[in-house]
């Protein structure tokens, strides 16, 4: 637990002085070279001054609280077991300035999340008031349709859910699918047997999964079926019961091929389409499957629609700035 005490300086600024218990932890809060401080300093505008257990930071009032409470969170984190990483700084810096669902009350970001989902490889937490919303939903509601631009982790949560209950049981099999939508190139002149065509379509959903699960096991779980990774072809004439069902990119699809693909949902089942509707790659002036499903059915019980922002860009924090861009008045 951190203890906390407060100086008023000249003007609006303030010093805030911050005391620790666990001595163990500060390497990993303050980062390789002060790293994850000298992040905070530049992001906020204040200047922090470490010295064995304890930390000051000065700078103007809500910056100067912001900073507070951003490290606290951190400290906290890591007090319950969980890593930091720098993209972990960034993301609490970020959720530290977002108000809560009510729009009235800032989020306490100095208190650990409520919301985590456990693989094997990591313990994964919200970055985002609206990752925490989206979270909440992958663990509650039937048909999830996850809408927003990229590096908002809407395949990423949902992979991670999926791994979660695959490890624990709650399903049997995890199946990934994506439209193979050609860009440019005709997948009958590229080489290989089909697999090796439609690979480069779904590398991300093989990222996705090293990343919560070890090689060897993904390897295994593949070669025995219980993780199937396909384009979204392959899941006509099927029932998937009993399964946690992902479709990624799903702005690529065609109403018939969303229809199709949502009508395989079987008993005690999952599925979350993921897809940016700003993003569309059909040819032609083709209707998009993801936009024309959830005009249809969103609102309906057992139905969650989670919308992100370019806010919600968890990536490095260019990435951000770079949809926003291209997002904005030409």
């Amino acid at each position: 637990m951190a203890k906390r005490a407060a100086r008023r300086e000249n003007g609006n600024r303030i010093r805030l002085d911050l005391e620790f218990e666990r001595q163990d932890l500060l390497v990993a809060l303050f980062g390789e070279y002060d790293q994850n401080l000298v992040a905070i300093e530049n992001r906020l505008g204040v200047y922090i001054a470490a010295r064995g257990d304890k930390i000051s930071i000065e700078g103007q009032e809500e910056a100067a609280g912001r900073a507070r409470d951003v490290i606290t969170g951190l400290y906290n984190r890591l007090a319950e077991g969980q890593e930091i990483d720098p993209g972990d700084v960034e993301a609490v810096i970020a959720m530290s300035a977002q108000p809560m669902l009510d729009g009235v009350v800032r989020k306490d970001v100095s208190e650990p999340p409520k919301v985590m989902i456990r693989t094997r490889k990591k313990t994964i937490v919200p970055r985002s008031i609206t990752q925490t919303t989206y979270m909440e939903s992958l663990a509650r509601d039937e048909i999830i349709f996850a809408l927003g631009p990229a590096g908002t982790g809407k395949t990423y949560l949902a992979v991670a859910q999926a791994v979660h209950q695959l490890i624990t049981g709650s399903v049997d099999r995890l199946i990934l699918s994506r439209p193979a939508v050609e860009a440019g190139e005709k997948l009958g002149f590229l080489p290989g047997d089909m697999r090796e065509k439609v690979d480069p379509y779904l590398r991300p959903l093989y990222d996705a999964l090293y990343d919560m699960l070890p090689i060897d096991q993904v390897e295994r779980r593949i070669a025995n079926g219980d993780i199937e990774i396909a384009p979204i072809a392959f899941m006509r004439g099927r029932t998937l019961s009993d399964a946690f069902v992902i479709l990624d990119e799903a702005q690529n699809t065609t109403p018939a091929q969303m229809k199709m693909f949502l009508t395989r949902f079987g008993e005690n089942s999952r599925m979350v389409v993921c897809g940016d509707p700003k993003q569309v790659d059909l040819p032609g002036e083709g209707v998009s499957g993801l936009a024309d499903a959830v005009s249809r059915l969103e609102g309906i019980d057992g139905f969650g629609t989670i919308r992100f922002g370019t806010g919600d860009v968890v990536r490095h924090p260019i990435v951000g700035r770079i949809v926003e861009a291209y997002e904005g008045p030409s």
